[in-house]
């Protein structure tokens, strides 16, 4: 698995890459079939974006966009959200087989 860390429009500490770095690979205690993990970071007039994508096995990427004041607070935002996305994924998942028949739909006699 791969993180990938890309900073935009700024010069951003090492530290903060390091961060953002740590922060992608907790998210694999919630899942773990992520294949790759992408963090975008941007300086804005706002405050600064983070735009955390994960590249999970046979399904469409989850990405999760924040806006802070400060550059930390943006990426434990961005990790917050992938971390729901990732466990809400999961569980879909997980038990999908054996929700018994569908009430909407006639049974067959």
């Amino acid at each position: 698995m791969q993180i990938e860390v890309t900073v935009r429009h700024a010069s951003i500490d090492e530290e903060f890459k390091t961060y953002a770095d740590e922060k992608a690979s907790h998210l694999l205690r919630y899942y773990d079939k992520i294949l790759a993990i992408r963090v975008l970071l941007d300086s804005t007039k706002s405050g600064f974006d983070c735009e955390m994508i994960v590249n999970v096995e046979r399904m469409h990427d989850l990405v999760a966009r924040t806006t802070a004041t400060d550059l930390r607070a943006a990426i434990d935002q961005a990790a917050d959200r992938l971390e729901r996305q990732l466990t809400e994924h999961k569980d879909r998942t997980r038990h999908r087989k054996g929700r018994g028949p569908n009430p909407h739909q006639p049974t067959r006699t």
